[in-house]
């Protein structure tokens, strides 16, 4: 890899303080198209996670739990946007091109409404919805950046993931807070094997 185009790397992935420490060694990375492909697929649904927020954010009640969801879905909404805009530079610093984000994500919302996991019709089933796509998207991370070769990508991966597990923490302590008895944190790994045990049900 030519060394302007590890700068833009080094440079996209740490501008944002996204990965904090992670840093590109001089090795090039061995095939930046799958890389992208990657890249690609996690800003599919950062794009889905932004919208999902704003979407639902119109739907929230003016109590006093409606706007504590809301708090949490702007906090969270304003990390997606961080990890889209990192995504984007890292992507075009591949050379390939950035998946743009569409009008809506409806249809890629309903297969969660469909199993019960989170709603749009009162505040609380749309913090379970909140709580489920950010269970997916931790686990989603954590498997993505295990097809990565270069160790600053595994990491900007790992950091994203781990902090799509917050998210969901964060979700979890507000459910708690309003009186339900749950384990903020259920298990000791946020995994497929576990996801049931991090979602709630309508």
């Amino acid at each position: 890899m030519n060394q302007s185009r590890r700068h833009l790397i080094k440079s996209a992935i740490l501008g944002t303080g996204a990965v904090g420490t992670a840093l590109l060694t001089d090795q090039a990375i061995a095939n930046p198209k799958a890389d992208a492909k990657i890249l690609n697929n996690a800003l599919f649904y950062e794009h889905q996670a932004i919208w999902a927020y704003g979407f639902a954010a119109g739907k929230l009640s003016q109590s006093e739990v409606g706007k504590a969801v809301l708090a949490i879905a702007l906090a969270n909404q304003a990390d997606h946007k961080v990890h889209r805009d990192t995504l984007i530079k890292v992507i075009r610093s591949l050379g390939a091109t950035p998946v743009a984000a569409k009008s809506e994500y409806l249809p890629t919302v309903k297969p969660y409404l469909d199993r019960g996991e989170g709603n749009l019709d009162s505040d609380v089933n749309i913090a379970k919805l909140a709580l489920a796509l950010e269970v997916d998207a931790a686990i989603a991370y954590g498997q993505e950046a295990a097809q990565f070769k270069t160790p600053a990508l595994i990491t900007a991966g790992a950091s994203i993931g781990a902090n799509e597990a917050s998210h969901a923490t964060l979700i979890r302590s507000a459910f708690k807070s309003l009186g339900v008895n749950l384990e903020v944190i259920p298990t000791a790994f946020v995994n497929q094997e576990n996801r049931s045990a991090w979602v709630l049900k309508v």
